[in-house]
């Protein structure tokens, strides 16, 4: 090989099982879409990478500048079920053609140990597959300072492939992302906190191949939505770019207000989660989907009982998958550890838990029933018309850097007037003003403040108070907000 000629590095897909058991129109149909993923996909990091398709595999040769980069997503694509890397040499002829070759590129491997060469085969050829391994095999243990074949536990295993006249030696093996090709199972509707749960929903159901949108209902304002969009975009650009999917962002900030005032707090949270359904149908009607997802887990919360996931579901025409149901926190935890969401679910607030006071776990079908007449619907239909629809690849040029609000640690100067913003009657005490206006109510109280003072939001743990105080001053420019953390 001269110095000026460019280098390359093999990839050899393998296709995950249950695509290869397939019908043959299927099949075909499923190989080809995850064929198109790929060159999709790697075509975007090199334009020069070479794919070729095999009834069993695909093939795909890149220059060693962005081997990395390409295992990567070969490694991040659902479909795939193993990626082998494999030095490629031609015009293969005679066994000893092969055994030369394999000698030469790997003898280094087997120095001082036991070794076993196992070879596949096809074409036409003169010889079998047992005929390489022993011809191999025998050639390098004669000329090799090894520790002998071992049939049943060598420390090294050299495969080798040899398709027609070319050969191929396996190098290394990685486990792929299993599943099938995304966009061969049509579009589903994830309804998106961000949180642990919800974004391990969205992967699962990428990774069986489904074209995975995503619905996120705001409750605290542009920081939330800014931080729910951020994991959404991770999660497209990692496991779904090969598709363009939507983001749409729903104001459910006065269906919150509505809740709090029309409906039992023990069903509060059943009612959220009913509504977040409703509008969620609406809008994938609107997009022609068929079925939604979420991240509910059976018994995880109080709304999550079998007897409330079925009030829930009462309230919805569409589909509705729940991959978690039988998975347990911890297990969900690990997941998004491994996928890489868990920096981002750990600081994400969930909402869902905390407008409910005293909820039921075995909720009443008669009671739901009158609840839910009690609720002004229109304020649900304003939501949805209010929806806004984003490209998720669009998303990273409108996430912006958000100022951070002020963190006030000391009260000792009395010179502010804190609003505690928990629900219920529980109220900090402090050495100055104290205000209770919970955070459903603070869109329209908080104009009716003298703003001539200067006000800290206080929460148990920080977080709502940080967002809701964000997204006043987003929203309505104020200027003499900020948070009290004791």
């Amino acid at each position: 090989m001269s110095n000026n000629e460019v280098k390359t590095q093999k990839f050899i897909v393998k296709f995950f099982p249950e695509i290869m058991i397939k019908g043959k129109s299927a099949k075909r149909q499923m190989v080809d879409q995850l064929f198109g993923n790929l060159e999709k996909i790697l075509k975007r990091i090199d334009e020069d990478i070479k794919l070729k398709k095999f009834y069993d595999k695909i093939e795909v040769v890149c220059s060693v500048e962005v081997v990395v980069e390409v295992r990567l997503k070969l490694l991040e694509t659902s479909g795939v079920e193993q990626v082998l890397e494999a030095i490629q040499i031609d015009n293969m002829l005679t066994l000893d053609d092969i055994k030369v070759a394999v000698n030469e590129r790997m003898h280094k491997e087997i120095e001082g140990k036991t070794f076993v060469v196992r070879a596949k085969r096809s074409g036409t050829h003169d010889f079998k597959s047992t005929n390489i391994e022993q011809t191999v095999g025998g050639y390098m243990l004669a000329h090799n300072d090894t520790k002998g074949v071992d049939l049943k536990t060598p420390e090294i295993t050299i495969n080798i492939e040899l398709l027609n006249n070319q050969l191929n030696i396996i190098t290394h093996k990685y486990k792929g992302l299993s599943g099938f090709p995304l966009g061969t199972q049509g579009d589903i509707l994830s309804l998106m906190s961000g949180g642990f749960d919800s974004t391990i929903a969205s992967y699962l159901m990428m990774k069986r191949g489904v074209k995975t949108h995503f619905i996120f209902f705001n409750l605290g304002g542009t920081a939330h939505e800014i931080g729910v969009k951020q994991v959404a975009f991770y999660l497209w650009n990692k496991y779904g770019s090969s598709h363009n999917v939507s983001f749409i962002t729903v104001p459910f900030e006065d269906v919150v207000t509505e809740i709090f005032k029309s409906t039992n707090e023990s069903y509060m949270g059943v009612t959220l989660k009913r509504l977040m359904l409703m509008a969620s149908e609406k809008i994938a009607d609107e997009m022609g989907i068929d079925a939604l997802v979420t991240g509910e887990s059976v018994a995880q919360v109080s709304s999550q009982t079998l007897r409330n996931l079925a009030l829930i579901d009462q309230a919805c025409n569409k589909l509705v998958l729940r991959p978690l149901a039988t998975m347990n926190k911890p297990e969900i935890i690990d997941l998004s550890a491994q996928i890489g969401t868990k920096r981002f679910a750990e600081t994400m607030p969930e909402y869902c838990g905390v407008i409910s006071k005293n909820p039921v776990t075995h909720g009443s079908y008669k009671k739901m029933e009158k609840e839910a007449l009690k609720f002004d619907y229109s304020v649900l239909d304003k939501a949805v018309e209010d929806a806004v629809k984003t490209d998720v690849k669009d998303i990273v040029d409108q996430i912006e850097d958000i100022g951070e609000v002020d963190i006030i640690n000391d009260l000792s100067s009395g010179e502010y007037t804190v609003i505690d913003i928990r629900q219920g009657d529980a109220c900090i005490e402090a050495s100055c003003e104290v205000l209770k206006i919970p955070f459903y109510n603070l869109k329209n109280e908080f104009k009716k403040l003298p703003q001539d003072k200067e006000y800290l939001f206080y929460c148990d743990k920080g977080i709502l108070s940080q967002l809701h105080a964000q997204y006043l001053i987003d929203s309505e420019n104020y200027k003499n907000i900020k948070v009290y953390r004791p």
